[in-house]
């Protein structure tokens, strides 16, 4: 997982509430066995109309806010279904924080095991930021998880997390690496099992 220390970048304001995971990622994209290649199809409904015309009015779409890395929403962000393609498209068309109101749970959770940070601020300090976006397009944001603070032109916030998430995203660590920082104390309890019990290092033969 790619380690998470202060992103800089161009702040993208989607002043919507409720954001559900299937208008971040439709359905019909979550074909691919991969983790990458999902965010041509961000907001793709919200992006291009039914025949495949660009919709101008929205905000990806727009000039000043392409290749935005740092996204701003209303309460309740990624509501619906618990697909980790959500987070995933949100990574692949190079977003690395979300700053919203609130989140749902299983999002939350999916984005801090792949690396996105989602930031969690006050409605009114959300209104700000997402004013801000909106009246000087292009507006750089930093998010910096080591002082927790957000800064957008003159605005400046502080966020809270937890510290355990906070080192994890700071530090790079899924939990496929987290389990690895004890490799040695695992390997010393598997030799100590007795040798009749299962051993997912040795192939087991069913009798014939």
């Amino acid at each position: 997982m790619r380690p998470f220390r202060r992103e800089q970048g161009t702040l993208v304001p989607l002043d919507r509430s409720d954001v559900d995971t299937d208008q971040i990622i439709p359905k019909q994209f979550l074909k691919r066995i991969e983790r990458t290649g999902y965010g041509d199809y961000l907001f793709h409904d919200w992006r291009t109309d039914a025949d495949g015309t660009v919709r101008e009015d929205f905000v990806l779409n727009q000039e000043p806010y392409q290749g935005g890395t740092v996204l701003v929403a209303g309460r309740n962000f990624a509501c619906g279904s618990s697909r980790e393609h959500a987070v995933w498209a949100l990574n692949d068309y190079g977003f690395r924080a979300v700053i919203a109101p609130s989140f749902a749970d299983i999002f939350r959770n999916n984005a801090l095991k792949s690396g996105l940070l989602p930031v969690v601020l006050p409605e009114d300090e959300v209104r700000q930021l997402l004013d801000l976006a909106t009246e000087d397009p292009g507006v750089a944001a930093s998010v910096d998880l080591e002082t927790q603070s957000v800064s957008a032109g003159d605005l400046r916030f502080g966020f809270t997390m937890d510290a355990f998430e906070r080192t994890t995203l700071l530090e790079g660590l899924d939990d496929i690496a987290l389990t690895l920082q004890h490799a040695d104390a695992i390997a010393a309890y598997e030799q100590q099992r007795p040798s009749w019990m299962p051993d997912a290092s040795r192939e087991t033969v069913p009798p014939s």
